[in-house]
């Protein structure tokens, strides 16, 4: 078994080697750090088992730092404070802080090691790292953000009512659900919904205390809906808090009675709209540096740091996927990229991969200029210039009418076989048909 891995922080030399030389004679593996800023460094590239980190240093003190470490999501190791000058309101406040436990200088032998003994079997126990909310930024959208999570939760010692968070497919909504969570409370996210209809006070009943998450709202049928409004009603009894999410416009679905009138009152009086990760591009370095370091943690991937050039050109993208889109091109980043360092060059090969990719039975903008204006059958293909001169939601509009319209006759109007061949749910494909104005045949 590998040595467990102790990083020590102190600005005085005599210090750090002294409890080296004697971790050492331990069997432990033991790293060192002269100030915060080395510490710092070293947190990025590795998770250390424990830390013990002095108070008093001169570029950057051990409560800030300990502070730092825990609103960016990297205290995920115990960590125990020393100081040659403690006093029990510093203790009070590293503790509340995080950390594990507090140690005076000068330290007894038998003190150090019981505690780096405690420290170790409590980093055992701890749960597994992951992306929070204090990763998403600290952009003033941000933190505007968190500020109304905030209050939402406080407000739930009255009682715990349901959230609405809308926002683009990847945007983080669940690191925004989990913010609301309770700590050491059951958690629930659906994912089939066929219970809503059938028994949703035996979801509530499973449960009880939690939190109930549904990713997409809109999925729900208008049964399903019916079954979830009536599981709202009947919450507060169970102590349930529900967040749905949706990326969907609700308002436009209920007018088009596809989303239950009382469902969307219930859910709008406590509603949260999530800022695309275009719309806070500032915190997309600090995004990158922490999905590597999760990358690292949790599945024991090396490190790889970017260069500055790098994370500017992340910075500067497009992210139609949002923070999925993001998660994905860092982690493949780390997995492809051949130096120490990631570099430009290696973002621009993973951000246009696709850019010159010619896919069977693609279209490209100069196919679709030099296309017909109808097909063998006969039915008008817009596939021209007049089409690509229209606003792009209207582009779109025409182009998904004209394939619905395409696929309903090879499938002749076999709602089953049109939903395999689109890829969509019958659901979904209900609801696009009837937004596009397109007839079902019977």
């Amino acid at each position: 078994m590998a040595s467990k891995r102790i990083l020590v922080v102190d600005d005085e030399v005599g210090i750090r080697e002294l409890l080296r030389d004697i971790l050492q004679d331990e069997g432990y593996d033991v790293v060192l750090a002269e100030h915060a800023a080395a510490a710092r460094a070293i947190r990025l590239h590795e998770r250390p088992d424990i830390v013990l980190l002095d108070i008093w240093m001169p570029d950057c003190d051990g409560i800030s730092l300990l502070k730092e470490w825990g609103n960016g999501g990297l205290l995920t190791m115990p960590v125990v404070m020393m100081s040659g000058h403690g006093t029990i309101d510093t203790a009070v406040e590293a503790t509340r802080l995080g950390a594990f436990d507090f140690l005076e200088k000068p330290i007894a032998l038998q003190k150090l090691l019981k505690t780096v003994a405690a420290a170790l079997k409590h980093s055992e126990q701890l749960p597994k790292s992951e992306m929070s909310l204090a990763n998403l930024g600290k952009s003033p959208i941000i933190t505007a953000l968190k500020e109304r999570l905030e209050k939402i939760v406080v407000s739930a010692n009255h009682s715990p009512s349901p959230v609405l968070l809308i926002g683009m497919k990847g945007c983080g909504s669940e690191l925004c659900a989990r913010f609301l969570q309770s700590p050491n409370t059951p958690w629930l996210q659906l994912t089939e919904f066929n219970q809503l209809a059938s028994a949703p006070l035996d979801i509530l009943e499973s449960i009880r205390d939690g939190l109930l998450y549904i990713s997409e709202v809109s999925e729900l049928n208008r049964t399903e809906q019916k079954g979830l409004l009536l599981l709202i009603t009947k919450a507060e009894k169970y102590n349930v808090r529900v967040v749905c999410c949706t990326s969907e416009n609700l308002l436009r679905l209920q007018a088009e009675a596809l989303f239950d009138h009382n469902l969307l009152q219930v859910l709008s009086a406590v509603s949260l709209r999530i800022p695309a990760l275009n719309e806070h591009k500032e915190d997309i370095p600090d995004l990158a540096i922490a999905i590597a370091n999760l990358q690292l943690e949790l599945a024991d991937v090396e490190y790889r740091e970017f260069d500055i050039a790098a994370l500017n050109s992340l910075r500067n993208a497009e992210w139609p996927g949002d923070l999925a889109q993001l998660d994905a091109v860092v982690r493949n980043l780390i997995q492809t990229s051949l130096g120490k360092k990631i570099t430009l060059e290696d973002v621009h090969r993973v951000l246009h991969q696709f850019d010159d990719a010619k896919m069977s039975g693609s279209i490209t903008a100069d196919d679709a200029l030099q296309a017909n204006s109808t097909d063998d059958a006969g039915l008008n293909v817009p596939l021209n210039s007049q089409l690509l001169d229209q606003p792009l939601r209207e582009a779109r509009d025409d182009f998904e009418r004209l394939y619905f319209e395409y696929h309903m006759k090879d499938a002749a109007s076999n709602m089953s076989k049109l939903a395999e061949i689109a890829g969509l749910e019958r659901t979904h494909l209900y609801r696009k048909l009837k937004q596009l104005g397109i007839k079902i045949k019977g």
